[in-house]
């Protein structure tokens, strides 16, 4: 900062300083919100006359250029001008003189950088929520896709109870929701301006940062000048929304890698999702899965990352909070090509449907259906539950299924069992017996792939 600003120093500034302390060799992604940002605060400085109109299109005019230059890629930046703000306003001042060295006025770069945080942000969250809409439809398709196969529903990995396969579809379309509403619950808060705060107490000069607000698309402006300069709740939060999401991406990977194993074969991935072996030439490995598993860490990471940089901070801006971008960058990095890759792998695998159906029987996926057919025959339901648990067993030992079981033998378990029992053994007729809310039986699956179809029509 010495040799930018240089009134109040008598030596430059240390060239291995300048490199500890620059941080252009990653906030130059910045550079198009901060030209936003500039360019609002340069039409609001017109309009309260600290500048000229004929200065405010000279500093917008100029601030364009360079904004073109550095997106064609012939823009030079260097080390000595630290960031990102000062090499705009360094060329600036270097293209217009003393009309760029007005751009500054009546704020701090500690606002400046706020409001390119918060800009960037927001920015990002429509663009996931864009991304998280496209793998919700991705799921919601394979339901059509699907109609009708059942699958066996785990709980410990054990074999559990039958649902369609619409309905783990749609479990993950309901978890990519609540990523969605997290976001924008997430975006309110991103969206109140701290550009005009200045340093940390605001500035006696008449600016309108109501103005600026508005022209930057923020809904509110920011009460407390001394607490725009050390927040960073906003990105504490963001960051957290998207380790959910890589969660969430993991857990669905995390299945998929199973299911496609041989001791599973309930899944094909396609070959433009899979590689080979250097050795074994049998192999077709889930390596993009693997990734997207893999790259949750990297995620994850940036919570605590920027939790533990800002839990020992005063109040105002410390220079500590140079650090808080990159934890953002790298979750961004790392979760934006995994939910760009999704929704094709979503809908280029295909169930191996002879594969299921031929094992669909094991594992007595009706032993509930038959606990709750006693309940409705009037048995107490730990009753139905001890007389289910010793019908199942008197099936392994013989090497049976619930469904194989004559009426005569049922009957000796409870004698309120009748012929109808046959409607809810066997994995088919124990998905059609499910019928609350929300379950996995095909009217409520029905039901909510029709209300989906709705909610995401216009996502």
């Amino acid at each position: 900062m010495a040799k930018a600003w240089g009134g109040r120093f008598h030596q430059a500034t240390d060239t291995r300083v300048e490199a500890f302390t620059e941080s252009i060799s990653f906030d130059r992604r910045l550079y198009a919100v901060d030209i936003r940002g500039s360019m609002a605060h340069a039409t609001m400085l017109a309009s309260v006359g600290l500048i000229t109109a004929e200065e405010r299109d000279q500093i917008c005019s100029h601030l364009d250029q360079i904004g073109e230059e550095i997106a064609a890629g012939q823009f030079t930046f260097r080390q000595d001008l630290e960031d990102i703000h000062m090499h705009i306003e360094n060329s600036l001042i270097t293209r217009i003189g003393d009309v760029g060295r007005k751009l500054h006025t009546g704020r701090s770069r500690n606002d400046q950088v706020s409001t390119d945080l918060k800009l960037y942000t927001r920015d990002a969250i429509d663009d996931l929520d864009r991304l998280l809409a496209d793998v919700q439809r991705a799921f919601l398709d394979r339901c059509e896709a699907d109609a009708g196969v059942i699958l066996p529903g785990y709980t410990h990995l054990q074999r559990a109870q039958p649902v369609l396969a619409a309905h783990y579809w749609l479990a993950y379309v309901e978890k990519f929701q609540r990523d969605r509403e997290r976001l924008s619950d997430c975006r309110r808060r991103v969206n109140v301006s701290p550009l005009g705060a200045a340093a940390l107490a605001g500035t006696s000069l008449p600016i309108d940062r109501q103005m600026t607000a508005r022209l930057l698309g923020f809904e509110a402006v920011a009460a407390n000048s001394l607490d725009v300069s050390s927040d960073r709740d906003y990105l504490a939060e963001f960051v957290f929304c998207l380790s959910l999401i890589s969660v969430h991406l993991s857990t669905w990977a995390e299945e998929w890698i199973l299911w496609f194993t041989t001791e599973f074969g309930f899944l094909r991935l396609p070959d433009a999702y899979t590689t080979g072996s250097s050795i074994m030439p049998q192999k077709r490995n889930p390596d993009v899965l693997e990734l997207i598993r893999g790259r949750t860490a990297r995620v994850t990471a940036a919570v605590p990352q920027l939790l533990m940089l800002l839990k020992g901070l005063p109040m105002a801006y410390n220079r500590d909070l140079q650090e808080d971008k990159l934890g953002v960058f790298a979750a961004l990095d790392a979760l934006r090509p995994c939910l760009e890759l999704a929704p094709s792998m979503i809908a280029g695998a295909e169930l191996q449907r002879q594969r299921i159906e031929a094992r669909l029987e094991d594992g007595f996926l009706d032993a509930t259906a038959l606990m709750e057919y006693l309940i409705k025959r009037g048995v107490p339901m730990r009753t139905g539950h001890e007389t289910v648990g010793r019908l199942v067993a008197h099936c392994e030992a013989r090497g049976c299924r619930l469904a194989d079981l004559p009426l005569s033998e049922l009957q000796e378990a409870c004698g309120l069992i009748r012929e109808d029992v046959r409607e809810v053994l066997g994995a088919a007729n124990a998905n059609r017996a499910l019928q609350s809310f929300g379950s996995g039986g095909p009217q409520s699956v029905e039901a909510q792939v029709e209300t989906w179809r709705g909610r995401l029509a216009g996502a």
